[in-house]
C-alpha cells in the first residue's frame, strides 16, 4: 500500500478515487507514566513516556487506515493527515485519515 501526505503519487497516474478511508485509537495517560512525566516537566526535557504513547497511536491508526483502504481494494492512500483532540481528561483521541485511490 502506498501511503503520501500529497494529493498524487509520483509517476503514478490516479485512475479512480473510492473515497475517505480512516483509522482512529483513543489512548489514557497511565498514572504511573503520568506520575513520571510530571517529574520530567519540573527540569524539563522531552517527555519519553508521551512520546512513546503518541507513536503508539500513530501506528494504530496508520494500521486501522489502511485495513480501511484495503477492504476497498486500493492501491493507495492520498492526502493523508492526523489530527488529535480530547475525548476527557487523560484521554486523546488520534485520528488518521486519507483518499484511497485506484492507480494506473
Amino acid at each position: 500500500m502506498i501511503i503520501v501526505s500529497t494529493d498524487t503519487v509520483a509517476g503514478r497516474e490516479i485512475r479512480e478515487s473510492l473515497g475517505l478511508v480512516r483509522g482512529s485509537t483513543i489512548q489514557a495517560k497511565h498514572i504511573g507514566k503520568d506520575f513520571m512525566a510530571g517529574l520530567k516537566t519540573l527540569v524539563g526535557g522531552e517527555i519519553r513516556e508521551y512520546t512513546e504513547m503518541l507513536e503508539s497511536a500513530r501506528q494504530i491508526a496508520l494500521g486501522r487506515m489502511v485495513k480501511s483502504a484495503e477492504a476497498l481494494d486500493a492501491d493507495a492512500i492520498v492526502n493523508v493527515r492526523f489530527a488529535t483532540s480530547s475525548i476527557m481528561q487523560g484521554a486523546a483521541e488520534l485520528l488518521a485519515y486519507g483518499t484511497a485511490v485506484k492507480l494506473d
